[in-house]
């Protein structure tokens, strides 16, 4: 069952939230803030993975852009000890004449800041960045 809540703004504060519900593609506002209100709860909580303890154990998604011939360098990190990869995918990108290879990661956050470093530090790699997976109570698995 839906609960209504609602709160007041001024005319500015509409106009720009307005701005970011068309440029994100939203159909109402209602379905924005919901989601920016748990991303915003997300991080202030945990952080981000910068910024969240070394030793917490986290979830989430690698994606690295890179030039092709690089990829055995990353194929190195991707067997390592210290974090574990759940599911990879390796894709390349013609329009950019780039690679993407994207990594579901478990492990504590210290090993996943240590890879994500030695990535951005590999010649051609062009882009490295990681999400944190949402938490939850339940759900599915």
């Amino acid at each position: 069952m839906s609960q209504i809540i609602t709160f007041s703004v001024d005319k500015e504060f509409a106009r720009r939230l307005d701005g970011f519900i068309q440029q994100t593609g939203y159909n109402n506002r209602s379905l924005f803030l919901r989601d920016a209100s748990i991303h915003f709860a997300d991080v202030s909580i945990r952080g981000d993975i910068e910024s969240i303890d070394e030793s917490r154990h986290v979830e989430g998604t690698a994606v690295v852009y890179f030039q092709h011939h690089v990829e055995h360098k990353i194929a190195e990190l991707r067997h390592s000890e210290q974090f574990q990869i759940t599911s990879y995918h390796h894709n390349c990108l013609t329009t950019s004449h780039s690679c993407v290879d994207t990594m579901q990661v478990s492990g504590e956050a210290g090993a996943i800041k240590r890879m994500i470093t030695q990535l951005r530090n590999i010649s051609d790699v062009d882009k490295v960045e990681f999400i944190i997976a949402p938490l939850r109570e339940s759900g599915c698995c």
